[in-house]
C-alpha cells in the first residue's frame, strides 16, 4: 500500500513538472490577461503562481512579471503571498505523503537521523538561510523540506528569508515594465542591489552549512551517549 502511495505521488510530481514546463510558454499571454482583469487580477494571478510553485515552474519570471503589473509594493505583497502559499502546499504534499517512508529510512542510519533531528531543532534558523541562499533550488527545497522535522510553523515563519529577492525581481521587473520581455525570459539588471543580494545569499550558505554541521555532530554524540550509557 505504502509502495503505491509513493508511485502514485512520483507520477503525480513528473505530470506537475510537465504541466508546468508547458505553462512556461504562456507566461507572456498569461501576463496580458491578468493586466485587464482589474481587481480579480491579483488573486489570479497570486493562485497561479503558488501552482507554478507546486508544478515546479521556475517563478522568478513570474515575480519579474509582477513589478512590471502590479508595481514594487504590491507586486511584492502579491509575491510573497503566492510564493508562501505554493511553498506550503508543496512542503505538505512531501510531509502527508512521503515523510513515513523517509522515518523507516533514518530509523537505520544514525548520522542521517542525527542531522533530521539537528534540522528540526534548529528548523527557523535553518529555513531562514536557506531562503537566503541561492545555492539551493527553491521549488525542489519546499518538497525536501517537507521531508525533515522542521515544524510547519516555523516553516512558515521562516518564508520572510524570501523577502530580499523577491524584492531585488520585482524591482527590477517594475523597471523593464515590458511584460511581453520578461515573460520572454529576461533577466534583473546586475546592479548594486543583485551584487548586494548575492553576498548575502553567500553568506547565508556558509552559515547554513556551519549551523546544519554543528548541530548535526552535537545530535549524532548525544545518540551515541545514551546507546552508550544504554
Amino acid at each position: 500500500m505504502k509502495i503505491a502511495r509513493l508511485v502514485l505521488a512520483a507520477l503525480a510530481l513528473v505530470a506537475l513538472l510537465v504541466a508546468g514546463r508547458a505553462a512556461g510558454a504562456h507566461f507572456a499571454a498569461f501576463a496580458t490577461w491578468v493586466q485587464g482583469l482589474g481587481p480579480a487580477g491579483p488573486l489570479i494571478f497570486i493562485a497561479a503562481y503558488a501552482a507554478a510553485v507546486v508544478a515546479f515552474v521556475p517563478g522568478s519570471i513570474l515575480t519579474l512579471v509582477a513589478g512590471a503589473i502590479f508595481g514594487l509594493g504590491w507586486g511584492t505583497l502579491y509575491v510573497l503571498v503566492a510564493a508562501t502559499l505554493g511553498a506550503s502546499l508543496a512542503f505538505l504534499v512531501a510531509r502527508y505523503v512521503a515523510r513515513g517512508a523517509v522515518e523507516q529510512r533514518l530509523a537505520g542510519n544514525p548520522k542521517l537521523a542525527a542531522i533530521d533531528r539537528a534540522i528540526g531543532a534548529e528548523g527557523r534558523k535553518i529555513v531562514l538561510l536557506l531562503r537566503l541562499s541561492p545555492a539551493f533550488p527553491f521549488n525542489v527545497l519546499n518538497y525536501a523540506l517537507g521531508l525533515t522535522r522542521v515544524r510547519f510553523g516555523d516553516y512558515l515563519i521562516a518564508s520572510l528569508g524570501m523577502l530580499p529577492g523577491t524584492l531585488l525581481y520585482v524591482y527590477s521587473g517594475k523597471l523593464a515594465g515590458d511584460v511581453a520581455s520578461l515573460a520572454g525570459g529576461a533577466a534583473p539588471a546586475r546592479g548594486p542591489g543583485y551584487w548586494a543580494l548575492l553576498a548575502v545569499g553567500l553568506a547565508a550558505t556558509l552559515l547554513v552549512t556551519l549551523l546544519i554541521t554543528r548541530t548535526a555532530r552535537r545530535a549524532l554524540d548525544q545518540a551515541t551517549a545514551v546507546q552508550a550509557a544504554s
